[in-house]
């Protein structure tokens, strides 16, 4: 019975995150643009995987029920992350613009890709600076995994509410590993220069109307 009830748990906490993280954002673009340059890719999952645990741990330690009570706060946190998708889309309309030299180069094996210019080189410090930035500092993160998934495992009895956590974090894991694959098989194809600029320009339009998505919920949860 115990058991039972612990594989039903892990398994609330990974469809739970898994729902909701595998969609467009700021984060999955990201990981699958290092996945296709092959830089440092497999430190940005572990950071992704350990982020995500963090702060769903965190919801469900009791900080989404302090969330939760104060709409005040839920709605700055929401504006935030709009304005945060408005800047990141706008960035990636402007990487289109202006950096029609970002080629990627692979071999004739299809193993390990170079950047085709020695400043397109980023070091494992900047590559995961950008990334905690696009982690923590976009608000709507936090309504998704301290709020959301948090407040959902936070309802476990006991000791179950880190099965759920454990649960979501295997879905992170699984996620972040399959983007980071899937942008491996796709380095080929950005051997043309064109593919960033397209890749940037969808991404550009995915921010933007995800911004405006967001920011259109703003009156629902106005204090």
């Amino acid at each position: 019975m115990w058991t039972t009830t612990m594989t039903s748990t892990w398994l609330a906490g990974f469809t739970v995150c898994m729902s909701l993280i595998v969609s467009i954002g700021a984060q999955n673009l990201y990981i699958l643009r290092q996945a296709v340059n092959g830089q440092h890719i497999r430190a940005c999952v572990a950071w992704c995987v350990f982020a995500d645990a963090l702060l769903i741990g965190i919801g469900v330690a009791g900080m989404a029920q302090v969330l939760g009570d104060s709409p005040t706060l839920a709605y700055y946190l929401t504006l935030g992350g709009a304005i945060f998708l408005l800047a990141y889309g706008l960035m990636a309309l402007w990487r289109m613009a202006t950096a029609p030299d970002a080629s990627l180069g692979a071999n004739g094996d299809g193993g390990a890709a170079e950047k085709t210019t020695a400043a397109a080189r980023r070091s494992l410090w900047s590559v995961l600076g950008a990334l905690v930035v696009i982690t923590l500092f976009n608000p709507h993160v936090y309504l998704d995994t301290v709020v959301l998934v948090g407040s959902i495992g936070a309802r476990q009895d006991g000791m179950l509410k880190w099965v759920f956590v454990l649960g979501a974090a295997c879905a992170s894991l699984t996620w972040f590993v399959t983007l980071a694959h899937a942008g491996k098989r796709m380095q080929k194809l950005f051997a043309n220069p064109l593919s960033w600029r397209i890749l940037d320009g969808l991404t550009g339009v995915m921010m933007l109307t995800l911004a405006w998505w967001v920011y259109g919920g703003l009156d629902q949860i106005a204090p």
